[in-house]
């Protein structure tokens, strides 16, 4: 091999072969839009890969390799618009159309008929991150590529915390 081509091969950028995480990731996918997490949101998600990746391995890789590439934030600069734990999502299955509203939540508190779903779903790993407005390509349990787009999102309503009487 021509010495010049291998040192360019070597400084290029590394972009990870889907193909080859785990085998088991998507692949040929040809949208993975920009993601954004907070940094608690990152943490947490971190752990939760790891420790479900003998018992979901297929999503928990997947989550893995969008934690890896996701810009990381504190949450109090993180856009209303981001998709974090705990928001409520609309987004549409842009090949059938059907418009959906969920909760991403994490797995103890995951309850399809109630509209609240795991990020450890490959759906709820592919909401993650996203923005109103922006799509991506995921892949259902029964393998099928399909696109999604964020139509809104609501952040979670916070407790705020009130002053003890002695400190009004």
């Amino acid at each position: 091999m021509h010495r010049g081509a291998d040192q360019a091969r070597r400084r290029a950028p590394l972009i990870p072969d889907l193909k080859l995480l785990s085998g088991v990731i998507m692949t040929n996918f040809t949208r993975w839009p920009s993601i954004t997490l907070t940094i608690a949101d990152r943490e947490r998600l971190e752990r939760l890969a790891n420790a479900s990746m003998h018992c979901s391995p297929h999503t928990a890789d997947y989550l893995a390799h969008e934690i890896e590439r996701a810009r990381i934030v504190e949450s109090e600069t993180a856009s209303e618009d981001l998709v974090t734990m705990g928001s409520a999502v609309e987004f549409r299955d842009d090949v059938t159309g059907r418009v959906r509203r969920v909760v991403l939540v994490y797995p103890d508190k995951a309850d399809v008929t109630a509209g609240r779903i795991s990020v450890l779903t490959p759906v709820g790993a592919a909401l993650i991150g996203l923005s109103k407005n922006q799509s991506i390509d995921w892949e259902t349990p029964a393998r099928e590529r399909r696109p999604l787009t964020v139509l809104s999102v609501q952040q979670p309503v916070v407790a705020r915390q009130v002053p003890a009487a002695d400190e009004a």
